[in-house]
């Protein structure tokens, strides 16, 4: 019974060995056919369709042709800020006796300075302020105010009483600055009179209450120093004179409130700087907003350190001032150095590859290989955003290129 329980337990353990010694001999075997495979295939020895060595397969990523607008950008340099600095047209004489702060916004209705302890007050329009604004009294040449006449009261031929002398009625102003300034009074909240051309004694009025409003005396006249007309909000700039000075055209200066680019742009290379045309500028902290072209001058200015008859690479500029639609986009920045980006070419409905896929031909030019491992010649034209434009009789859009490594 021992003998038989050996011999039994004998027998699983050789059926148990066996398989594994035939597996492990497989794997043998099919590892060196996969690396002869695999040597053959290197060798270029195998059958098949394939070209040979002298089409080998080439590492690199595949694009395709595609059609679509290339664009040229051309980047210059400008400055963000207010613009520049122009004097207030202050036509009050006497002392300064209060400035306000630099960079104060000034809006319409509001104090620019004081002379004399005399406000002097905001409004809008393009006619300069050039006469006082008020009634005028005359006298019609033809009829007597003299009071003195030695004739007594009732001695008349006919022994009437003669009619009491009236005082001559005041004399309307009329013109467009009537109009302006009856506008900005309007808008002001001072009404009870039309707003035409005509100052009358509505207008008088009205006046008066304004001026109560400053603490002014009530005449009902506007003197040619009580206001500065502007166009919209002023950004208050550098004074011209210390308090206890006197005022003058030069007393304050001011700006726009609204943030704008100026770019010394190059005389001879300044085509694109039309008006209206829209540009991108890149701000201090590498964001990009849109502007426009608002202006450009006329007159064209040498580099700073070139003599006459110098022929550096700097040439003469003028000033292209760009303004900025969106004002809060630029955020809190007032100032500082800032990109403008322009579009310099353009080409339409163009084949256009990665400039990375072309390859210089051993005849010269260049070409594309295809992914079929091809070579075919291109014309090359506008190079832009990592791109190209490429034509020939070869190249179609959708066709696959190589971009070899």
């Amino acid at each position: 019974m021992a003998d038989t329980a050996d011999t039994a337990g004998a027998v699983p353990l050789v059926a148990r060995g066996r398989p594994r010694r035939r597996t492990a001999l497989l794997a043998s075997v099919g590892a060196v056919v996969v690396t002869a495979v695999a040597v053959v295939g290197a060798l270029g020895l195998g059958g098949g369709e394939e070209e040979g060595p002298s089409a080998p397969s080439r590492a690199g990523s595949v694009v395709a042709v595609t059609r679509t607008t290339l664009t040229e950008r051309t980047q210059v340099d400008g400055r963000l800020g207010y613009g520049t600095e122009i004097p207030l047209p202050v036509r009050a004489t006497g002392t300064v006796t209060w400035l306000p702060e630099q960079g104060a916004t000034v809006r319409r209705g509001g104090v620019l300075l004081r002379v004399d302890d005399r406000p002097v007050v905001l409004l809008y329009g393009r006619l300069p302020m050039y006469r006082d604004l008020g009634l005028t009294a005359t006298t019609d040449p033809g009829d007597s105010t003299d009071t003195e006449s030695t004739e007594a009261p009732g001695s008349g031929e006919d022994g009437a009483r003669a009619a009491p002398t009236e005082p001559p009625a005041p004399t309307e102003l009329k013109g467009m600055d009537v109009l302006q300034f009856e506008t900005g009074l309007a808008a002001l909240g001072y009404t009870g009179f039309t707003v035409d051309e005509t100052f009358t004694a509505r207008t008088a009025q009205a006046v008066g209450r304004w001026q109560k409003s400053l603490g002014l005396p009530e005449t009902g006249t506007v003197g040619i120093g009580d206001v500065v007309y502007s166009t919209g909000r002023v950004r208050i700039g550098r004074p011209g004179v210390r308090l206890g000075g006197a005022a003058g055209e030069n007393t304050l200066t001011y700006t726009g409130t609204a943030r704008k680019v100026v770019v010394d742009a190059s005389a001879a290379d300044a085509v694109w700087a039309v008006r209206g045309t829209g540009v991108r500028v890149r701000l201090p902290d590498g964001k990009t907003v849109k502007g426009e072209v608002a202006s450009v001058g006329k007159q064209a200015s040498a580099p700073e350190g070139s003599g006459e008859g110098d022929s550096g690479q700097g040439g003469a500029t003028v000033p292209v001032t760009v303004t900025i639609r969106d004002q809060k986009s630029v955020g809190r920045l007032e100032s500082g150095p800032v990109t403008v980006e322009y579009v310099g070419r353009e080409v339409k409905d163009v084949l256009v590859v990665p400039v990375a896929a072309l390859v210089a031909l051993a005849e010269g030019g260049h070409g594309l290989e295809t992914e079929q491992g091809r070579f075919v010649a291109v014309r090359t034209g506008l190079f832009a955003d990592g791109k190209v434009e490429v034509s020939g009789p070869a190249v179609r859009e959708g066709m696959k290129v190589r971009i070899p490594e």
